[in-house]
């Protein structure tokens, strides 16, 4: 097995930030085999999705209203409704897998692969690239 940890810098607002470029460029000459994409923490979660035409933002603002951040988390430190963020992995989960055939993400036409971020506390990412060769 092949792997790399990358660090993204996500900001202090939810952000749904596209991994799919460097997933692509690592699993780039290997051949046929899967991709892994873990994230390890516990206020983050990695999606396939559609980027750039709205699907990442609706992705943002509903998670918002089914974890609207208010004082009913039991989970407490940081941030007013921080808490919502250590749930989110429950719907968002925080690990991948992509086919990999001849080299190249098996994505379809319009998928992306995406580091979903709602914690305003944590600035920056570390996301895993594990290539498991066929």
């Amino acid at each position: 097995m092949d792997t790399i940890v990358i660090d993204v810098v996500t900001g202090s607002t939810p952000a749904a930030h596209d991994l799919t470029a460097g997933a692509a460029g690592f699993v780039a000459g290997k051949g046929d085999g899967l991709l892994s994409v873990f994230v390890p923490h516990a206020t983050a979660g990695v999606a396939v999705l559609e980027t750039g035409a709205g699907s990442d933002d609706d992705l943002l603002d509903h998670l918002d209203t089914l974890f609207p951040r208010d004082e009913r988390w039991r989970h407490r430190h940081g941030s007013p409704g921080h808490g919502a963020d250590h749930v989110m992995p429950a719907i968002v989960a925080p690990s991948i897998t992509v086919p990999v055939v001849d080299g190249t993400l098996a994505l379809g036409t319009w998928q992306s692969i995406v580091l979903v971020d709602p914690n305003r506390d944590n600035h920056r990412r570390r996301v895993r690239f594990s290539f498991l060769p066929a």
